[in-house]
C-alpha cells in the first residue's frame, strides 16, 4: 500500500536526543549579551555563572542546603567526576538497562576495579529488579534510559534511611520528570537535553550527605584535577558559587540562562513537565491506532516522556536479521531527513533497531502531531522494498 505525502510538516524538524531542539522561537540574538572576550573569573563572569545555577535551583525546586555546580565534559564528565571522587569506601550496587548506565558499570568494575560491586541488569525497554538493591551500599543508576526509552516511575524504592549515597545520572530526566530530591544525594545532567542548551557542560547537584562523603572520604587512587571537588578535606565551594574548575563557554552560559528564563515564563518545572507529558500523549494517541509500531518501554509506567523509543513490530520487519533490521529502520529515518521533516531519529547505535524521537519540553506538541503521518508515509515506502 502506498500513501501520499502528508501536507503538513513540522515547523521544527530537530528531534535529536542530544543536543536537543532549542526553545521555541530561539535565535542567536538571545546570546547578544554574552560575556565573550571576558574572563569567567571576572565579577560579571562569576555573577552570570552563579545566576545560571541559581535559576536552575529555583526552577527545579532544589532543597535548601543542596549545591548546584557546573563542571566539564557534559553529563558524562559529571558522572565520572562523582564516581571517581566518592566510590570505594563501601560496596556499590549498580542498575543498568541501556548503553549509558551499562557504561558506568564498566567504569566502576574495569577502570576503578572495585571488588564489592553488585550489578542488576535488564534488557532494553525493561528495568532491573530494584527490590534487590542494598542501601547499606552506594547505589549508582540512571533515572531515564536515554537509549532505551524506559525510565524509573518514582523514587519510592530508594530507602530514606540508607547508609550509602545515591548517584543518579538524570541527564534526560531533569526538567522533564519529577525528581525526589530527598532520595538523591548526587544528581548529574547536561543542559543540552531538556533545556536545549549547547553541549560540553555538565551539572552536578549535591545533597548535604554527598558533601559529607566528599569531606570524609579520600579515594586510594590518583585524582585528575578536573575531578577534584575538595581541597584540604573541605568542599571547594567555588565550584558551586560561580567558579568552575575549568573554563566554561560564556556563550553556552548565556544560552542556558535564556532557556531558564523561558522555563520560568512557562511556570517553571510544572510548565516544563506539562509540555513533555503532552508530547508523549501525542505519540501514545498515534501508537494506539498504528499497527506497525510500539513503544520499546515494556510498560506505560516506565515509558519515557523525553527519549521516546519505538520498536517496529510488523511481521515483515521482525522476520529480518539484526543487520537488515538496522538497515530498514535507518531507511525510514533517512527518508524523513531527506524530506526535511525529521532529523536524527535513528535509534541509538547500541540499541535495538527502531526509531527514537525527542519529546522534551522544547519540542512543540504540534510538531509531533505533524510528524506522525510522515512516519507512516516513510514506513510504507520502506515496507514496499521488503514486503511489496
Amino acid at each position: 500500500m502506498s500513501i501520499s505525502k502528508p501536507e503538513v510538516r513540522p515547523n521544527n524538524c530537530n528531534f535529536s536526543s542530544g543536543p536537543c531542539a532549542k526553545r521555541p522561537d530561539w535565535s542567536v540574538s538571545a546570546l547578544k549579551d554574552a560575556l565573550v572576550g571576558r574572563s569567567h573569573r571576572s565579577a560579571l563572569g562569576k555573577a552570570r555563572l552563579k545566576e545560571s545555577t541559581d535559576r536552575m535551583a529555583s526552577v527545579l525546586d532544589i532543597p535548601k542546603g543542596y549545591r548546584v555546580g557546573i563542571v566539564a565534559g557534559s553529563d558524562t564528565g559529571a558522572v565520572e567526576m562523582c564516581l571517581w571522587s566518592m566510590l570505594g569506601g563501601r560496596g556499590v550496587d549498580m542498575l543498568a538497562w541501556e548503553s549509558f548506565s551499562s557504561g558506568w558499570v564498566t567504569d566502576v568494575v574495569k577502570q576503578l576495579k572495585l571488588k564489592d560491586v553488585n550489578v542488576y541488569e535488564a534488557d532494553y525497554g525493561k528495568l532491573p529488579d530494584v527490590s534487590k538493591v542494598n542501601f547499606d551500599n552506594d547505589v549508582v543508576f540512571a533515572w531515564n534510559g536515554t537509549t532505551s526509552g524506559a525510565c524509573l516511575p518514582n523514587g519510592d524504592w530508594i530507602a530514606s534511611d540508607r547508609k550509602g549515597i545515591t548517584i543518579c545520572d538524570a541527564t534526560s530526566a531533569v526538567f522533564a520528570m519529577d525528581m525526589p530530591w530527598e532520595k538523591l544525594d548526587v544528581t548529574t545532567f547536561s543542559w543540552q537535553k531538556v533545556l536545549g542548551g549547547e553541549a560540553a557542560h555538565g551539572v552536578i547537584i549535591l545533597s548535604p550527605r554527598a558533601v559529607e562523603r566528599l569531606e570524609s572520604y579520600t579515594p586510594s587512587w590518583p585524582m585528575p584535577k578536573t575531578f577534584r571537588m575538595t581541597k584540604g578535606g573541605k568542599l571547594i565551594e567555588g565550584i558551586f558559587e560561580g567558579s568552575p574548575i575549568n573554563t566554561p563557554s560564556m556563550l553556552c552560559v548565556e544560552d542556558v540562562i535564556d532557556a531558564l528564563k523561558w522555563a520560568e515564563n512557562l511556570g517553571g518545572k510544572e510548565g516544563l513537565l506539562s509540555r513533555t507529558k503532552a508530547n508523549l500523549k501525542a505519540f501514545e494517541n498515534w501508537v494506539e491506532k498504528t499497527e506497525w509500531i510500539e513503544f520499546l518501554a515494556e510498560t506505560k509506567e516506565t515509558r519515557s516522556s523525553t527519549s521516546i523509543c519505538f520498536s517496529i513490530v510488523a511481521p515483515w520487519f521482525t522476520a529480518l536479521d539484526a543487520k537488515e533490521k538496522t538497515k530498514a529502520a535507518k531507511k525510514i529515518s533517512a527518508l524523513l531527513d531527506k524530506e526535511d521533516v525529521a532529523y536524527d531519529i535513528n535509534s541509538y547505535k547500541d540499541a535495538p533497531a527502531g526509531i527514537r524521537v525527542w519529546g522534551g519540553a522544547t519540542v512543540e506538541t504540534s510538531d509531533i502531531e505533524a510528524l506522525c503521518p510522515w512516519l507512516d508515509w516513510a514506513y510504507e515506502n520502506v515496507k514496499s522494498e521488503y514486503a511489496g
